[in-house]
């Protein structure tokens, strides 16, 4: 994984150990909660070390996703589940195009959702969810995109019980939302370009915000991502050896009235040198259950601030994105 080639990045995107928070000293607690919420009050992206998952994993991960990106495209397109916009399984080159563009991104990827649980305690939002599909002959894949997804899923949890104080919410305010929520692990292959062939205005990744209430992302395995700061630069971003980036995602904006900014980034072409080459991330984007009201907070409002958002759900809002990114019919 990359390092941050420029250290004065590390000023635009603050760097937080997650360990503060979960230390039981009041004082670390509070100042993480701090640092926390002014970050996605700025630019919406945030650092975090101590997050849970391991290097070993991490690279175990990696080279199960590899292992499948890399097979013929007709081994892959047996992992399409027809009628479900996209939320499990495979999808290939060009069905996803951001919202406000009219060229695909230069990607597919596979989704993985809710791992069902061992035990039934009665919760009947399984009943709502598509079922994971899995690659037959490579058990390493769902071995660790569900041990990743498990891992990220707890970070997420942590993370949101920081954001719910920094709000002045009860700490546990997120966690019957997101007890058995909707959340996705994308494994994303930007695949090699030609480029005397590439499309104009094709990129990897148009300029988008994420659907979700946060995403969690761990170092990719090449340089790309950029975030758009608020004076209107483009500044590149990966994550340290030890870190993970966190970024806030569109409902948590919507459910904040704007205060947690939901901010722009994309994924750049590389140069024209490097177009031949493969590139590798996996964000992990925490959703809540459907039925998550996503009505601005009242605390959030005021004659400063007035109300910005229609009132919806967390599920009304996934549906209208997935039509507008074109992946549901």
């Amino acid at each position: 994984m990359e390092s941050l080639q420029n250290d004065a990045l590390l000023d635009e995107i603050p760097s937080l150990d997650l360990a503060d928070f979960t230390s039981g000293d009041a004082e670390r607690k509070a100042k993480f909660v701090a640092d926390l919420g002014r970050a996605f009050n700025n630019i919406g992206f945030v650092a975090i070390k101590n997050h849970g998952l391991t290097a070993e994993l991490q690279d175990q991960l990696y080279a199960a996703v590899k292992e499948f990106f890399f097979k013929a495209d007709d081994y892959k397109r047996k992992y399409e589940v027809p009628g479900i916009a996209g939320q499990r399984g495979y999808v290939g080159k060009g069905k996803e195009t951001a919202k406000g563009f009219k060229v695909a991104d230069l990607k597919e990827f596979y989704h993985v959702g809710q791992p069902h649980p061992t035990t039934d305690d009665g919760d009947s939002v399984w009943a709502d969810y598509p079922k994971n599909v899995f690659p037959e002959d490579l058990p390493a894949f769902e071995q660790y995109t569900v041990k990743t997804y498990q891992t990220f899923e707890q970070t997420g949890k942590t993370l949101l019980r920081a954001i719910a104080l920094y709000l002045e919410l009860p700490e546990d305010y997120f966690e019957d939302k997101v007890k058995h929520g909707n959340s996705i692990l994308r494994a994303l292959h930007y695949f090699p370009l030609d480029p005397n062939v590439v499309e104009p205005g094709a990129v990897r990744a148009a300029a988008h915000g994420d659907i979700n209430l946060i995403t969690l992302l761990m170092g990719a395995s090449a340089e790309g991502l950029e975030v758009l700061r608020r004076d209107g630069a483009w500044i590149g971003i990966t994550a340290l050896p030890d870190q993970i980036i966190v970024n806030v995602g569109d409902m948590l904006d919507r459910l904040t009235n704007h205060k947690l900014k939901s901010t722009i980034h994309r994924v750049v072409n590389p140069s024209r040198e490097k177009m031949n080459t493969s590139r590798f991330s996996i964000p992990f984007f925490m959703h809540p259950r459907s039925e998550m009201n996503l009505t601005s907070l009242e605390s959030c409002i005021d004659t400063q601030h007035p109300k910005l958002y229609t009132d919806m759900t967390a599920g009304e809002f996934l549906d209208e994105r997935l039509l507008e990114l074109g992946l549901k019919k």
